[in-house]
């Protein structure tokens, strides 16, 4: 009977309990997990941004070992390190087939109804269903995906930077390698230097970036932007980041220029430090009814600007988690300096809280 902490409502505080876990179908394994990061689409959950039925086991970036494989599981095995995707690719349908894997069609239908690919669910409490977070469940001690969100890993690399490939790092990456047209020496503009952030970023950097300018308004997420590979900083909370990137570039803006908090305001910030001919790429999740207020002719149209969403990095996760985690044992990728905190499941709240006031890169549970 592992131990899970559980949304029970928006708005009130997660609850860490013993949940009881049905076996793995088919298709489907157990993980014991090693480690979970807390990002910001739990808190999302638990303060009603996302709005996802209650109650059910929050976290999707996770890590662990396989405890058990249901029928028909050939991928992985049991011992095996895994990282765990939130969007669990199944290779065969539409968008898969073309090469977006993050638009998976069946991981859609998870995230839909807060079970598994089928629908159904294997936490409970009480007797009572519990959905899991993105077919993941990662704040548990245990939990069941389905195998294709189960992606393995080699054993050197440690749980605690593992996890962060899940989400964050795979996220933050991914948009600026697979989302975005980097090209060698452009100048990249970053809004908000959270976890994922940072490693928009590393990725801007790995990409061919010359110069990457780091924006936000907390003077400890600049110094570890800096770290990080941002060449300039500035300080949104001092006056207008637009002008500022401006006067960076020339007066002409950022090739590339990508929004990573969500806000209408800083979306609009983010496409009028963009370039002509450049590309704004929106990667911060928004509330519902965030809409964009951009003119069409003589914003975009007549300046040829590109406005891109991105989901999940745009990555294949099959291919893209192994080549994170050889570019981390490669000393390529910073993972291990993500870690602000390791913290036990019990500290949960606390660590929503300390990532609402700014205080964290990423709090990790270590099991």
């Amino acid at each position: 009977m592992p131990r899970a902490a559980v949304c029970t409502a928006v708005g009130e505080p997660i609850e860490v309990v013993d949940v009881d876990l049905k076996p793995p179908q088919a298709g489907e394994v157990r993980v014991r997990l090693g480690a979970s990061g807390v990002c910001h689409s739990d808190l999302s959950i638990q303060n009603g941004t996302l709005l996802v039925p209650t109650p059910l086991v929050l976290g999707h970036e996770g890590a662990g070992v396989i405890e058990e494989v249901g029928e028909g599981v050939d991928n992985v095995q049991k011992g095996d390190h895994v990282v765990i995707s939130w969007v669990p690719q199944c290779g065969d349908c539409f968008f898969c087939q073309h090469d977006q894997g993050e638009l998976c069609e069946s991981a859609n239908t998870a995230m839909a109804t807060n079970g598994l690919l089928d629908g159904s669910y294997r936490f409970q409490r009480d007797g009572v269903d519990l959905g899991q977070m993105a077919a993941s469940g990662t704040f548990s001690e245990e939990t069941i995906v389905p195998a294709t969100g189960a992606v393995k890993i080699d054993d050197d690399v440690p749980m605690t930077s593992a996890a962060l490939i899940g989400c964050g790092v795979l996220t933050g990456f991914g948009a600026a390698t697979n989302t975005a047209d980097i090209r060698e020496g452009d100048t990249v503009a970053v809004i908000g230097c959270g976890g994922v952030g940072l490693n928009v970023i590393q990725g801007a950097r790995y990409a061919g970036a010359e110069r990457v300018i780091a924006v936000d308004m907390m003077p400890n997420k600049l110094d570890l932007a800096k770290q990080f590979g941002a060449t300039d900083l500035v300080n949104a909370s001092e006056g207008d980041p637009v002008s500022k990137v401006m006067a960076l570039t020339d007066e002409r803006g950022a090739d590339v220029a990508f929004e990573v908090i969500g806000l209408g305001p800083t979306i609009e910030q983010t496409i009028a430090m963009t370039r002509r001919g450049g590309q704004s790429i929106l990667v911060g999740v928004p509330k519902m009814e965030v809409m964009l207020n951009v003119p069409a002719f003589f914003g975009v149209v007549l300046q040829e600007k590109t406005i891109k969403g991105c989901w999940y990095g745009s990555s294949n996760v099959h291919t893209d988690v192994p080549k994170l985690a050889r570019l981390y044992s490669e000393g390529q990728l910073k993972l291990d300096e993500l870690v602000s905190r390791e913290i036990k499941l019990d500290d949960v709240n606390d660590a929503f809280r300390a990532m609402e006031a700014g205080e964290v890169a990423r709090s990790v549970i270590v099991y």
